[in-house]
């Protein structure tokens, strides 16, 4: 990889994703090492939820890598969204370079009886 990258040419990642269900909703777990909480956008969309951010391991004027497995990129990765998710209650946290998402589910509408009034 040259280090005089341009956003342009940043090469695409797709991130180690883990997505646990629980009866609350869905937990998502993102490798996003290297990304700051600047360069991660997430995009909701009608039926998904977009994730992006940017890496940059550029060495210094007086430094020149020798080998790179581990440089500039730009993650991406989509996640669809069933339509029992409440989408106003996603929350989202990056910590140590894991990108924690907690997608609810919709609160299920629990039966209940009519009462019949007399006319």
């Amino acid at each position: 990889m040259n280090a005089d990258t341009n956003e342009k040419s940043l090469p695409a990642l797709r991130p180690a994703t883990d997505i646990l269900e629980r009866a609350d909703g869905y937990w998502v777990y993102m490798d996003m090492p290297g990304v700051n909480r600047e360069d991660l956008v997430l995009d909701l969309r009608e039926n998904e939820l977009a994730v992006s951010g940017k890496t940059r391991g550029l060495p210094s004027e007086k430094e020149r890598f020798l080998e790179v497995q581990f440089g500039s990129g730009e993650f991406r990765q989509t996640i669809a969204l069933p339509d029992i998710v409440d989408r106003g209650g996603i929350k989202a946290t990056l910590k140590n370079g894991v990108l924690e998402l907690f997608i609810p589910k919709v609160a299920r509408v629990q039966p209940r009886r009519i009462d019949i009034q007399a006319g």
